[in-house]
């Protein structure tokens, strides 16, 4: 089935250049058409309760199915749990050197929105309140509510409860599966509409502000892709060649025509199988192969860490609302929780930053319009360094675990063994292509 997301890709590059031009020639038109970035993500914030709640329970059940696998799980979450947090203190330290969005003044709007949140803090006032506002009346009114934190604790009593009820909450967390499947689904279905939300949240913001807004967008986008750059070169290289002795120029060449593949759809996900297939013929064991990369999926999010950190700082700051730094932190641990079992879904990046200011910054989600022309433009880089950290991870775990061959990686980089495609084709192709059965008997 061919990929129509392309299509929306470029409807997206054509409505922000449109946004643009309407809001340099007719500034005041802009302005009136910021509604249509506000009623776009108003259509994100519908979603981020379901969102929240299905990937937390099945993130849950991720974490018990890997902790089953001893030795290769606990090391897998293990990893994944602590290069995330260095992604995220990466995108925290960079964020707060560059001061994205500074002197762009979007809205002042936010900020009184920010003081009138702040005085009711005050008033109301003490954690206690804070605390027993998080419980929910009823276990549906949390996804009904508004409120991502009840959301997030119904998630987390679900989730553990169907461990504790073992195989019979497996028909449960298949129930929940397919709830999962049809809210993506419907988010999907959502950013179809972003061409006009991009549109009109574009189109308002430089018609507010001018030439300044392009400039605050093109810093956030560059130093984006350099983090990015810097996380992989210089966390993700070194670490690849102190465990394993692999070069990582060499390793990402190798997984050249998944790199592209990923560029083309904007999703890791679709790269998933071939990973894995990739991975053992390096030189990775089938068990931890097949562990390793389907939990990195939903765990090693390092680009969207960066990504949700960057983005955080740029719309608080944009806005005139600048977070302390325990905020910072603890919004964004937030975040990197409620992106578990979201990775590869189309808009999963914004409904997980437009949920995690929801639950601490209400005045803040707003400002999620002002990233939606720049945010298909940035979903390559979180791919790509999500992927990138995937496959390093692969590597490590199995050499840690004692079930990686060294030799063989060795002869596949040099390119003596090269990987043959034929291994990827279904039932049907290889019996219009017996070769290839052929040469998968041989190799096996």
């Amino acid at each position: 089935m061919r990929d129509r997301t392309r299509y929306l890709y470029l409807a997206v590059i054509a409505a922000v250049l449109l946004g643009i031009l309407v809001g340099f020639i007719w500034p005041d038109v802009g302005k009136e058409l910021k509604p249509l970035g506000t009623g776009f993500v108003a259509l994100i914030k519908m979603v981020i309760g379901p969102i929240i709640f299905c990937t937390i329970v099945l993130g849950v059940g991720s974490v018990r199915q890997a902790a089953k696998v001893g030795k290769v799980g606990g090391l897998a979450l293990g990893y994944f749990i602590a290069m995330s947090t260095v992604a995220l203190l990466i995108g925290l330290v960079v964020g707060n050197v560059i001061h994205p969005g500074e002197g762009l003044q979007l809205t002042d709007a936010a900020r009184q929105a920010a003081e009138v949140e702040a005085a009711k803090s005050a008033e109301s006032g003490s954690t206690v309140d804070f605390l027993l506002g998080v419980i929910p009346d009823t276990l549906v009114s949390s996804l009904t509510s508004g409120s991502v934190l009840q959301a997030l604790l119904v998630a987390l009593l679900t989730g553990f409860a169907l461990q504790a009820m073992g195989a019979k909450g497996a028909p449960i967390l298949r129930g929940v599966e397919h709830l999962q499947r049809l809210v993506f689904r419907i988010l999907a279905m959502i950013m179809w509409v972003t061409p006009v939300g991009a549109f009109g949240a574009i189109a308002a913001v430089v018609g507010s502000t001018g030439i300044e807004a392009l400039k605050s967008l093109a810093i956030i986008m560059a130093a984006f892709y350099i983090t990015c750059l810097l996380f992989v070169g210089l966390v993700l290289g070194p670490m690849l060649w102190l465990v394993a002795r692999i070069n990582l120029w060499s390793l990402l060449r190798y997984l050249g025509r998944e790199f592209l593949l990923i560029l083309s759809t904007s999703s890791s996900e679709t790269a998933l199988p071939r990973l894995i297939a990739k991975m053992e013929h390096l030189g990775v064991s089938r068990t931890v192969a097949g562990i390793t990369v389907p939990t990195g999926y939903s765990f090693n999010l390092d680009g969207t860490a960066i990504y949700l950190t960057m983005a955080t700082l740029f719309i608080a700051t944009a806005t005139g609302s600048p977070l302390e730094f325990g905020e910072q932190v603890a919004l964004l641990l937030f975040m990197m929780v409620a992106s578990k079992g979201a990775a590869g879904v189309t808009g999963a990046g914004l409904a997980t930053l437009a949920g995690g200011l929801q639950a601490h910054r209400p005045e803040l989600v707003e400002g999620v319009g002002f990233i939606v022309g720049i945010d298909r433009f940035m979903s390559e880089a979180r791919a790509l360094t999500n992927f990138a950290g995937n496959a390093v991870a692969t590597v490590l775990v199995g050499t840690w675990t004692g079930e990686f061959d060294k030799e063989r990686a060795g002869q596949v980089l040099a390119g003596h063994t090269p990987f043959d495609e034929a291994t990827l084709l279904d039932e049907d192709e290889r019996e219009e292509r017996p070769e290839a059965g052929e040469r998968e008997m041989a190799r096996a």
